[in-house]
């Protein structure tokens, strides 16, 4: 009969055995679309609102702009396709620090100014700038989202495009 000196031992087998699983969480590799998608769909989820279906040319578009950000450390949205509009949600942070998860989370944290009713009226501040993100990540006429992620000299980008844009004037995110 074999005989563990001490549940340490366990412990730390069971730790050395997840490790790789671990360190993929971290990863900006492997499942970085899996990631975000699934990021926006549990805030959606919470919110009652239906899955958003990852789409290749929003993130295709996305990627060309998030390219350009990190490129030139700028940090501004993209000239608007009136003919096609697509929503857009930018963040940018300490290059190679944070997960896809806590970028997208950094957007659901304005929940905590948002207020159910007809845009732009959704801010307990009053100010838009303070959930727009939240309203275009749980826009409920949204169907679909890419994002591109493009490292800058000092920071990490994140671009994610919507279709069908939210944040229109007069309707409600929910």
């Amino acid at each position: 009969m074999v005989r563990f000196p001490h549940k340490a031992l366990l412990a730390a087998a069971a730790l050395a055995l997840g490790a790789p699983a671990l360190l993929g969480s971290t990863s900006f590799d492997g499942g970085f679309e899996q990631r975000v998608l699934a990021a926006h769909n549990l805030e959606r989820s919470r919110m009652g609102v239906g899955p958003l279906r990852w789409n290749p040319r929003l993130a295709d578009n996305a990627q060309r702009w998030a390219d350009y950000l990190a490129a030139t450390g700028r940090f501004e949205h993209a000239p608007e396709n009136r003919l096609n509009p697509e929503g857009e949600n930018l963040w940018a942070g300490t290059r190679s620090y944070f997960t896809p998860e806590a970028m997208v989370d950094a957007w659901v944290r304005e929940k905590r100014h948002f207020r159910p009713g007809v845009f732009p009226n959704n801010s307990l501040t009053g100010q838009v700038e303070d959930v727009g993100h939240y309203t275009q990540l749980i826009w409920r006429a949204t169907g679909e989202v890419g994002c591109a992620l493009a490292r800058g000299r000092q920071e990490d980008v994140l671009v994610c495009r919507y279709a069908e844009a939210g944040n229109w004037k007069g309707e409600r995110p929910l």
